[in-house]
Parts: structure tokens; C-alpha cells; sequence
């Protein structure tokens, strides 16, 4: 295999706690070697060893990739009059997750694939090196499966999101619909998935029946997953608790009771600040889950009606300004906290045996991604060792 020492970093972070230079592991005039797609060195650029090939960086900053542990890219159509509604304070009576399901369920297979395509490589020209791709667009058996089927050609971080909603055709069927989740579908959807979901909340499915597909999922050998407290106070979060779900994500409305036992679950808080963004809904308190000590991860929730921004630096801008994350909170979140979220130790950090996923910022520090808002910082992408165009 061909090595690559990649020099010239005026600072490195590296999420890397035995350096001992803070929470991020920073590392100034500092060095990476590479080693096919693997990070086979680390340290200070005066001390890095010989390679094939050498990359100098010019004194930017460089951070591990970003991880996107929620996100949902397959589907047809666009929402924007949704939005535009939306912002401008008048009701929307056209469909919402409906009308996105209607569209997805005609689209060929291809015209899903080249849209997926596409926001997979939106994000990673934004820094993006690991992203999780949910189904829940066609909520029929034939129809989620093909959505893992495509989202299992881009990543292997795929979710079955059957029970997103419950679909027109079982309105005030609800139960039906869960019992064609946890049958026919999951047996369906199971071997393209690593990840079950469930979006418990108001207007969606109770706690009951997100238990039984969390459960069921869990019998399937998937990993659990929970939207939760996105509309109101619910059961989400306890449920993710009591089931040991890597992560419960939204959690816009938060009891002391949730906080509480999040900090002693292991379960990772994915906040998703683009839906509140695009939504006018309250922020999340992320310094209040800091505080308790819970693990807090970053992510889009790109997706066509709520959320839809590829941007994981957007959204760690907004962590700062808006949930009250120090900068290098932010970074860490969207990096390896949402490693973390996907139960991966392999990427979100640069150490000798993680995946040679990296990232150049055209700015000294990453605290820029905050400090300048909005301004394409990504000079950069290195993914499994292979440098982007």
C-alpha cells in the first residue's frame, strides 16, 4: 500500500484523549501519516517518519470527518412551498411526510439512486465522511426495501425506518400498520439494515407500539434507534433508555427526569439543529445535557420537509449560537459524538488504526467553523486515504 504523510497542519484535532491537550486532542505543527485507508501515524511534524508520498496542508487546520448519524436522503420530490409557507406564518394542508412518501413510492429506482448519489456527495464535499441513510419515504414492504437496498450502495450505516408514520392507506389503522412493520416488512428490510427507528412522538406511533418494533428489531439483530420528544414531552427518551437504543435523537422537550436518565444510559443525544432552523421550533438545551454529562452528538436530519441542509458545519454553527456548545463541544459532537451514535470507534477521531478520514480547513483553527458562519471553510476531503477533487 502506498503512505502518505501529510504535513504543513498548523493545528491537528484529533479526538484522541491520550494526547492530553484538552478534550479534542490538539496537536499544533503536527503530522498524520497514512497507510492505505488507515491513519498509521500520529504526532508532532518535526518527529513524523518517511512516507511514499507527502501532502502539505500549508498550515490549515485539520479535523477528523464529519459523522452524520441521522439523515434520511432517499426520496422524490421537494417541499419548498411547504417551507416557504412555513416561514411566511400561513397553514400548509398539502401532505407534509405524505406528499414525500407519494412521490417516493412512483420514482424509478434510478431517479432515487442519482438523488441519493447526490446528497451523499453534497455532504462530503461539506466534510461529510460517514453518514447514516434512513428508509421511511416508502412505508410499503417493496418500497422500503428498495430504499435500503440504494442507501446500502452509499454507506453501511442504513436504517430501517418503516414505522416513520403511519401511511394514508392504514389512517386509524395504526396497529395494522405496526404489525405489517414488525412482519412482513422487517423480514424484508432486515438484511439491508444495520439500524431500526421508530418515530415516537405526537401523530406518530406511542409507546407501545414503538416498543414492539424496537423490540422486534432488536430480535432481527438490528440496532436500535428512537426519534424522540421532537413534538412535545413523551415516552421517547425513557424508551430509549429502557431499551439501550445507541442513540434517541430530536429531544427538543426534555424532563429533568429524561436528562436524568440519559446521563446514565449510555445513550447518545443526537440534537439535529436544521429542523429548528427550518421549523422556527425551540432549540434543544445542549449545555443542560453537557452539564449532566450525557454524550451529545451533531447531525443534518437532512430530509425534504423539515430539515433540508447537507451541512454538518451549518449545523455545528448553529450548536454554538443557538444550544450553547463551545466550539470544540460542537466539533466533538459532530464528529466523534456521532461516532459514538453509530456505536463506531473506526472514524470521528485521527489515531493510529482509525479510518483515514480527515478534513482541511482553509482557516487556522476550527473555531472558524462557528466564527464565520455560512462561509465554505472545507478546503479538503480525504476519505479512506483517497483525496477528493
Amino acid at each position: 500500500m502506498t503512505t502518505q504523510l501529510v504535513t504543513g497542519i498548523g493545528l491537528l484535532v484529533t479526538n484522541d484523549a491520550a494526547w492530553e491537550t484538552g478534550p479534542l486532542g490538539e496537536l499544533r505543527d503536527a503530522a498524520l501519516v497514512l497507510d492505505g485507508d488507515r491513519v498509521a501515524w500520529v504526532g508532532p511534524a518535526a518527529q513524523a517518519p518517511d512516507a511514499d508520498e507527502r501532502v502539505d496542508v500549508g498550515g490549515r487546520c485539520v479535523i477528523p470527518g464529519f459523522v452524520d448519524s441521522h439523515a434520511h436522503l432517499v426520496f422524490a420530490g421537494d417541499r419548498a412551498e411547504e417551507f416557504s409557507a412555513r416561514m411566511a406564518g400561513r397553514p400548509y394542508t398539502a401532505g407534509g411526510i405524505a406528499t414525500t412518501v407519494a412521490a417516493t413510492r412512483a420514482a424509478d429506482d434510478a431517479t432515487l439512486a442519482a438523488g441519493l448519489r447526490r446528497l451523499v456527495e453534497e455532504m462530503r464535499r461539506q466534510g461529510t465522511t460517514t453518514v447514516e441513510v434512513k428508509s421511511g419515504y416508502g412505508l410499503t414492504v417493496v418500497d422500503e426495501q428498495r430504499a435500503l437496498r440504494l442507501a446500502a450502495e452509499v454507506t453501511s450505516e442504513t436504517t430501517f425506518l418503516g414505522a416513520h408514520v403511519t401511511p394514508p392507506e392504514y389512517e386509524g389503522r395504526s396497529d395494522d400498520y405496526v404489525a405489517l412493520v414488525i412482519g412482513d416488512m422487517l423480514r424484508a428490510c432486515a438484511p439491508f439494515a444495520r439500524w431500526i427507528d421508530v418515530f415516537c412522538d405526537r401523530g406518530a406511533f406511542d409507546a407501545d407500539q414503538a416498543r414492539a418494533v424496537l423490540q422486534a428489531g432488536a430480535a432481527a439483530g438490528l440496532g436500535l434507534r428512537i426519534h424522540a420528544n421532537q413534538l412535545g414531552h413523551g415516552p421517547g427518551v425513557q424508551l430509549a433508555c429502557e431499551l439501550g437504543a445507541a442513540a434517541a435523537d430530536h429531544l427538543t422537550y426534555l424532563s429533568d427526569a429524561d436528562v436524568e436518565a440519559l446521563a446514565g444510559s449510555g445513550v447518545v443525544a443526537t440534537l439535529l439543529p436544521g429542523v429548528e432552523f427550518s421549523t422556527r421550533s425551540p432549540y434543544p438545551d445542549g449545555r443542560r445535557l453537557l452539564d449532566a454529562g450525557v454524550t451529545v452528538a451533531l447531525a443534518t436530519d437532512c430530509n425534504p420537509g423539515s430539515s433540508f441542509t447537507s451541512s454538518l458545519p451549518f449545523c455545528v454553527a448553529l450548536a454554538v449560537r443557538e444550544m450553547r456548545l463551545t466550539p470544540a463541544e460542537a466539533l466533538h459532537a459532530a464528529t466523534a459524538g456521532g461516532a459514538l451514535a453509530l456505536r463506531r470507534d473506526d472514524v470521528g477521531a485521527l489515531r493510529v488504526g482509525t479510518r483515514a478520514d480527515l478534513v482541511v480547513l482553509d482557516a487556522p483553527s476550527y473555531v472558524h467553523l462557528a466564527y464565520r458562519p455560512g462561509v465554505p471553510l472545507v478546503a479538503r476531503v480525504c476519505r479512506g486515504g483517497v483525496w477528493g477533487s
